[in-house]
């Protein structure tokens, strides 16, 4: 079965990405930021274990936009809130285990994205908490066996957000790999490196 991995972008313009960093370091740095954040990241994690996909928003500017290497498969990530999205993603046809990641944890690696994937071996869900209460990884074994209420109530953007979704995820064997640390605010950059992680 193939392993799927997808990150979810936007397309890198100012005031539409990491809008709390960039009112703190200026929308044109804070996107500029996250355009250099991903092209590395996106080099570093094509790893022929997985399938790389982008889900990209805007749907329309994200399908055609220049930003991202063009070889890499795209799709659009659609309306909804971020659970909305994401169970849409997590849903992808295909046999093969789906993880999610966003763009904004500089210390992802191979390593991180391996040990998700072979956490879904034995468990039917897989995270990575980040340091906050939320998580910078979602990952799930078979799409056919996602719960319907996924994501519902889940308080998204503060320190229960990872609570929230294993609630809503019932009765499923449950695994954790790696605290990373995603960057929100100015002090996440200087907290932050490739490599990195929180123990």
């Amino acid at each position: 079965m193939t392993s799927t991995l997808v990150v979810m972008l936007k397309e890198p313009h100012p005031g539409r990405v990491k809008t709390r960093l960039g009112r703190e370091i200026g929308m044109v740095t804070a996107a500029w930021w996250f355009r250099h954040q991903t092209r590395a990241l996106l080099i570093r994690l094509q790893d022929p274990r997985w399938d790389l996909v982008l889900a990209v928003s805007p749907d329309v500017a994200g399908l055609q936009s220049r930003v991202w290497p063009r070889h890499l498969h795209r799709i659009p990530q659609g309306r909804g809130n971020l659970g909305d999205r994401m169970k849409r993603v997590l849903r992808l046809p295909g046999q093969g285990p789906v993880c999610i990641i966003g763009a904004d944890v500089p210390g992802i690696t191979p390593g991180h994205i391996a040990r998700a994937f072979a956490a879904l071996g034995s468990a039917e869900g897989v995270f990575g908490p980040a340091p906050d209460g939320g998580y910078w990884l979602i990952g799930a074994k078979n799409a056919r066996a996602l719960p319907p209420r996924l994501f519902a109530d889940v308080r998204w953007s503060t320190e229960h957000a990872l609570a929230d979704t294993v609630a809503s995820w019932p009765d499923a064997r449950i695994a954790y790999v790696d605290t990373l640390r995603d960057v929100d605010q100015a002090r996440d950059l200087r907290m932050t490196a490739p490599g990195a992680h929180v123990t």
